[in-house]
């Protein structure tokens, strides 16, 4: 009986992941009835949305792991951005400046969470945040609560 040590085998397993990713990575994505629902309910909306929210809004029965797959997706292909509110929960918002290239939501900026409706909105202006040498940013996540125009 051959044994293998825990290295070899999260080796494999990491070749594996990485061979998958690039597999899915090269097979064109299909377009789907709940894809198309999800994104016309992120375009129609002003402000990010969180699962919740566009579970509220979409007129098909989509169940959540869809729903979260989906959003994944779109956040891959650069069509969403993730946000990260104060209150732990996951906001998508457009992609604007993105060009819908994968990956690439390079632009830092902060996000305004109304803690009374609980909109979420992308502040315009961008932060340019100096790291130190050799460092590199890989997430922002900026996020200042408070209350917005409508409910103050």
């Amino acid at each position: 009986m051959k044994v293998f040590s825990c290295t070899s085998f999260w080796q494999s397993y990491e070749l594996f992941l990485l061979l998958q990713q690039s597999r899915n990575s090269m097979q064109r994505r299909r377009k789907t009835e709940a894809q198309t629902e999800i994104l016309n309910v992120l375009k129609s909306s002003n402000t990010a949305v969180s699962h919740e929210m566009l579970q509220r809004e979409l007129s098909s029965n989509i169940d959540r792991a869809t729903i979260y797959r989906i959003l994944n997706r779109f956040c891959e292909d650069g069509k969403v951005h993730k946000i990260v509110g104060d209150d732990g929960k996951q906001y998508f918002a457009r992609c604007i400046n993105c060009h819908g290239r994968k990956h690439e939501h390079t632009h830092h900026h902060f996000h305004f969470r109304c803690t009374v409706c609980g909109s979420v909105e992308c502040l315009k202006n961008e932060v340019d945040v100096m790291l130190p040498e050799g460092y590199v940013s890989e997430t922002f996540h900026g996020v200042i609560a408070g209350r917005c125009s409508n409910c103050d």
